[in-house]
């Protein structure tokens, strides 16, 4: 590997910073010097500690840079002197956090005028932000000495980076003591009330976002802290001014009481949705309140209520006259007006007063028929999927929520209430029941004509199955079947058929399984089609193995996951196999079945009977079988010349072709030929006439045969000729001449007798005398092809009558051997 070699990098600010007249400039030109400052070089964070280097980072971050300097690098200096200042380096946290002269010029950036350049802005936030983390006394005691601090604060609340930083200072502060503190000095400042009077219609959009933003986050840390310190018993006071009945009020005078601002009106409303979080509901996301399940508790301060609800008047004024809107033109059609963000978020915010379940709230709810108009929405706009998301969720609310409880008595007890006023009104005033069917008829009528489904159906399908789930096993009803029984007749039998027909096919389709296997059929010939032989689809099998694979993936899911070097290896060279994974197969198959495995069983049988059958007509290649020698007439004829060497050539193509190991059979062509002057029945005794009385029958007798010599040598290309060892030109003696004493006693064979001299290396069994040649004669042919090496020999033994044929074959490292004796 290369670093192996020490071929990384070296700095060159080590050699740089040993200049007297280098620049800090210089060092922010290296490419390294962010890596080298957050390593702490030693060199590289004394010169930056420098008095007038950290001014003029400071310098670089809070100043505009010239506008002359080209675009791509006007920036580069500020960007870097940021990172050196954020690098976290103790020292240099020091020396900045302590130093006023620098915390000074770094906080004259807040008294340029609006708006703040946005990238300097977050450049100064970051360095001020780790600076209250890690010298959180030193700088809140120099933010409290500056009278003007909330002031510019609040004035450049427009520019986001300014807003991150006022909320730092609420979670970046680590001692609760100091936090407490910071909040207390922050709250005598008012920037509560001077964050909600930046939520006017005077004001530009981006004040009303941010300080919009600011009180969401306010009310949401302020909670979660108090929620996680059990044990302060003293309220936040932040959160304690903001729910107060004149602040909301304050807020609802900033919008109603001026110029309708779309902008104002939602950062307002999105104020209210935080108010109103204190408990967020169990199904806020989800489409309906899961059944079974109750609303968790809710309680909202009543000051908050008490202060909005004299303005749910204008709210529901907002849903019938929104803030002014261009016509929108979309795909399908012209909308005028849109429904805009306006009157969606009071939707919204309508959602959230019925879960408060206030009777007093929805008592005025009723009496402005606000539902009505929610609904007369819903179908008009059929398109906007958050409008009827929200519907969906306060018809879903009302259904499932318990009936609010009345206001106190003169006596001073609470009173309490049988039915849900809210749900007479949705079925009676709102006529939700006849609006749901109506409406399926019209969509289904469009459809029928060629157009499109319509958007809200989705929607519309969980409203009425809401409808039916509650009417069953809700809290509410007994109530919800009373108020279906007294619709009218028709209306009531449109109803019942409707959720017996419609509703109940389009909750069948819903509810088919997106992926069906068992029309999955297997290519291959071999397996055997359980399905189409009557096996039916057990259940229990499918749920087995489905059981087997979540298995495989709760053990130790992680550590095994991948491979595992020894995975690769053979598995004879792995002496630690883990059969752990063998032991977790735990599922159990029902096995009363004696039809299936009766079927099973005889499925099988006839895959091993056909198998059984097809092999009863081969013949069995080991079997032994008896060697059968061509008679004279039978000769292939051998004559010199091309035919000659045609048929030679033939035969020793067929020979490279049969396998080395296979034997002789004798049914086929390739049998060993002898030729012998003798006629074959002299040489046999196989005739029951020859046979001697007392003797074997079966065996030659070589008796009657005369030592001739071959009246032709063998054929020039003889693959003994032309593929023998190099040792030996001529092993076989095939070119030597012929003597008659040699000659003697040899079988007529096409095989000369072979040469005294080299008959051991060679592979020849050569008689070592006279006599012995008469009494048995060998013969001994070895033929080399590329890595097959051959030799067969034919002894023949005049005392005994007998004659053993030998052939042996050799490749590579394999041997083998035949053997026939005759």
């Amino acid at each position: 590997m290369f670093w192996k070699f020490d071929l990384h990098t070296t700095s060159h600010i080590d050699t740089l910073l040993e200049k007297e007249d280098v620049t800090l400039t210089e060092v922010m030109d290296e490419d390294d010097v962010l890596q080298e400052c957050k390593a702490q070089n030693h060199k590289l964070v004394d010169f930056l500690l420098r008095a007038q280097c950290m001014e003029d980072l400071v310098t670089f971050i809070t100043q505009e840079p010239n506008a002359d300097v080209e675009e791509k690098v006007k920036y580069k200096y500020p960007n870097i002197s940021c990172e050196l200042l954020t690098s976290d380096v103790s020292q240099i946290n020091d020396r900045l956090g302590e130093d006023e002269m620098l915390l000074m010029k770094l906080y004259g950036f807040l008294k340029n005028d609006p708006p703040l350049n946005p990238l300097l802005a977050s450049f100064f936030s970051k360095v001020l932000s780790i600076l209250i983390g890690r010298k959180p006394e030193q700088i809140v005691n120099f933010l409290r000495k500056r009278d003007d601090f909330v002031d510019l604060m609040i004035k450049h609340i427009g520019t986001s980076a300014i807003m991150d930083l006022l909320l730092r200072m609420l979670t970046c502060i680590e001692p609760q003591q100091l936090r407490h503190d910071v909040l207390n000095w922050l709250n005598e400042e008012k920037v509560i009330q001077r964050l909600v009077d930046m939520v006017q219609p005077s004001q530009d959009e981006d004040r009303h976002s941010n300080a919009s933003q600011s009180l969401c986050e306010i009310i949401r840390l302020s909670r979660d802290q108090m929620f996680q310190v059990q044990g302060c018993s003293e309220p936040d006071p932040l959160l304690a001014t903001l729910e107060k009945q004149e602040t909301v009020e304050q807020l609802l005078s900033n919008i109603f009481e001026k110029d309708k601002n779309e902008s104002a009106i939602v950062s307002v409303i999105q104020i209210l949705l935080t108010l109103f979080e204190t408990r967020r509901p169990a199904f806020e996301g989800h489409m309906e309140c899961p059944p079974g399940m109750s609303h968790p508790s809710f309680s909202v301060n009543h000051s908050i209520l008490e202060a909005v609800r004299p303005r749910l008047k204008d709210f529901h004024q907002l849903l019938l006259e929104p803030p002014k809107k261009n016509v929108l033109k979309t795909t399908w059609g012209v909308l005028d007006p849109p429904v805009g963000n306006t009157r969606l978020n009071v939707v919204r915010l309508v959602a959230s007063l019925l879960q408060c379940n206030t009777h007093s709230i929805i008592a005025e709810l009723i009496n402005l028929n606000t539902l009505g108009v929610i609904l007369d929405m819903y179908f008009k706009y059929i398109w906007n999927n958050f409008l009827h998301i929200q519907v969906e969720i306060c018809t879903a609310m009302i259904l499932a929520m318990p009936p609010a409880p009345a206001e106190p008595q003169p006596d001073g007890e609470q009173g309490s209430a049988a039915e849900s006023a809210l749900i007479r009104h949705l079925f009676q005033a709102c006529q939700l029941i006849q609006r749901i069917v109506d409406a399926w008829r019209s969509n289904e009528k469009e459809q029928s004509e060629g157009g499109r489904r319509r958007g809200y159906m989705g929607h519309l399908t969980r409203i009425a199955n809401s409808i039916v789930h509650n009417s069953d096993k809700g809290p509410n009803g007994p109530q919800i079947q009373g108020l279906i029984s007294e619709l009218p007749t028709e209306d009531r039998e449109n109803w019942e058929a409707f959720i017996s027909g419609q509703l109940a096919d389009t909750n069948k389709r819903n509810t088919v399984d997106l992926v069906n296997t068992h029309h999955i059929h297997s290519s291959s010939d071999d397996e055997v089609d359980f399905k189409d032989g009557g096996f039916h689809q057990d259940s229990s099998l499918q749920q087995a193995f489905s059981d087997y694979q979540m298995q495989q993936m709760t053990s130790n899911f992680i550590e095994q996951f991948g491979f595992n070097d020894e995975e690769f290896a053979d598995q004879d060279d792995v002496v630690d196999i883990p059969f752990d994974r063998i032991s977790d197969i735990n599922f159990s198959l029902n096995t009363n079945e004696s039809a299936n495995i009766a079927l099973f069983e005889a499925r099988c049988k006839e895959k091993i009977q056909q198998f059984e059958d097809a092999g009863s007509d081969e013949e069995d290649i080991w079997n032994e079988k008896d060697v059968t020698f061509a008679p004279e007439a039978q000769r292939r004829p051998r004559s010199s010349g091309s035919t000659d060497s045609e048929e030679s050539t033939d035969s020793e193509e067929e020979d490279s072709k049969r396998d080395p190991f296979e034997p002789c059979n004798p049914g086929s062509d390739d049998r060993m030929e002898v030729d012998t002057a003798a006629p074959p029945e002299a040489a046999w005794n196989s005739s029951p006439a020859a046979a001697v009385p007392g003797t074997e029958t079966g065996w030659a007798d070589f008796s009657s045969f005369s030592p001739v010599c071959p009246k032709d040598p063998l054929r020039c290309n003889s693959p003994v000729a032309m593929e023998t060892s190099v040792e030996t030109i001529d092993p076989l003696g095939v070119n030597a001449p012929m003597r008659p004493d040699e000659c003697d006693g040899w079988l007529g064979a096409d095989v000369a007798p072979p040469s005294s001299s080299s008959s051991t290396d060679c592979g020849r069994a050569v008689a070592a005398d006279e006599s012995s040649c008469l009494e048995q004669r060998s013969i001994t042919e070895t033929v080399i092809n590329g890595s097959m090496k051959e030799t067969v020999s034919l002894t023949v033994d005049a005392k005994t009558e007998t004659a053993v044929f030998k052939r042996s074959a050799f490749q590579a490292h394999t041997h083998t051997h035949n053997h026939y004796i005759f």
